[in-house]
């Protein structure tokens, strides 16, 4: 594992827990949806006041926007170090770590450190909050030891919230068979979990079978893959992971048709921002033979300010493609 893979891991963190990261439902349900020129408005509108700070810190992350993630910064120490807050110190974790995406190796071993300094605090501040929970625990697992990972640490973080929060450690311990490379270990964790009315689990939950999804989809297990992406698309109907994943696996088995219905599904449900939807939509599209609709897909996808370096990278060569 390098050091790079730690901003992966922590874009796989969602923004709801139990005790919801935004305590006004509105903003919550924006942060939850990657609505964030919404959150941004009404977040500035607020003026100076925590949680309109873990507000525009959570916004800026989200858009990897990285002028606003420094901007983000003062506000959120101002709050961790004269009125610590969990919040506080989880969304100023998930700002160095988003930095950390693009900085120099020079620079990500002290975002590194801060990213994990953070989480370790929010931790210490309110146990029960899972994302701090959840983010340490995967910077344990994808960080090296001489930047502070520990396979050790982390499975002292499932084993401390097992009696208070039985399903949470569920989850964890499925993060730490996947590390392992335990598939089946990991998919027996996730299958029996429970979440219930704990909207944090239920976003964990969700993106963890999405990443075994995926990590059967690497393996060329594509029926395995496929069960797990049509299940996702069953059990939340509302977001794009199901679809999205369900459309990678139909474009692999060569079905372009079904590929664009189950990409054009997710274009329009929650979650479809933060997914590289259009550009996966183009390859589908040239693989069914339709050119000009590949195009525009692609077009759209390389004006998204939010989309991975790589993707855009690729999406551009199949433009060049189609000239």
């Amino acid at each position: 594992m390098t050091l790079r893979l730690l901003p992966l891991a922590l874009a796989l963190l969602a923004g709801a827990a139990q005790a919801d990261l935004l305590k006004d439902p509105q903003w919550q349900a924006w942060l939850d949806a990657g609505k964030t020129a919404d959150l941004v408005r009404a977040a500035k509108a607020k003026g100076d006041d925590d949680q309109a700070a873990v507000a525009l810190a959570m916004a800026a992350v989200d858009d990897n926007d990285g002028a606003r993630l420094e901007a983000a910064i003062p506000a959120l120490q101002n709050c961790s170090e004269k009125r610590p807050q969990a919040v506080c110190s989880y969304a100023l974790g998930r700002v160095y770590g988003q930095q950390a995406m693009a900085a120099s190796v020079f620079k990500m071993p002290g975002l590194a450190s801060k990213t994990k300094e953070q989480f370790a605090k929010a931790v210490e501040l309110d146990p029960a909050l899972f994302e701090a929970r959840s983010g340490l625990t995967q910077f344990y697992l994808m960080a090296p030891g001489f930047a502070g990972g520990s396979v050790p640490k982390a499975k002292e973080l499932a084993a401390e919230v097992q009696p208070r929060q039985p399903e949470q450690a569920k989850v964890l311990r499925a993060m730490l068979a996947m590390n392992d490379k335990d598939w089946a270990g990991a998919e027996r964790e996730l299958a029996s979990a429970k979440p219930g009315d704990d909207r944090t689990v239920v976003r964990e939950l969700r993106g963890q079978w999405t990443r075994l999804g995926f990590e059967f989809m690497e393996q060329k297990n594509l029926p395995k893959a496929r069960g797990i992406f049509e299940a996702l698309q069953r059990d939340y109907p509302g977001h794009a992971a199901g679809p999205y994943g369900l459309g990678r696996v139909l474009t692999e088995q060569g079905q372009p048709d079904e590929a664009v219905k189950a990409f054009e599904r997710a274009r329009a449900l929650e979650g479809a921002e933060r997914m590289p939807i259009d550009h996966r939509l183009g390859q589908a599209l040239i693989a069914k033979g339709d050119k000009a609709g590949a195009r525009a897909a692609l077009e759209r996808f390389v004006q998204n300010k939010r989309a991975n370096p790589r993707n855009v990278d690729e999406a551009k060569k199949l433009l060049a493609g189609l000239a």
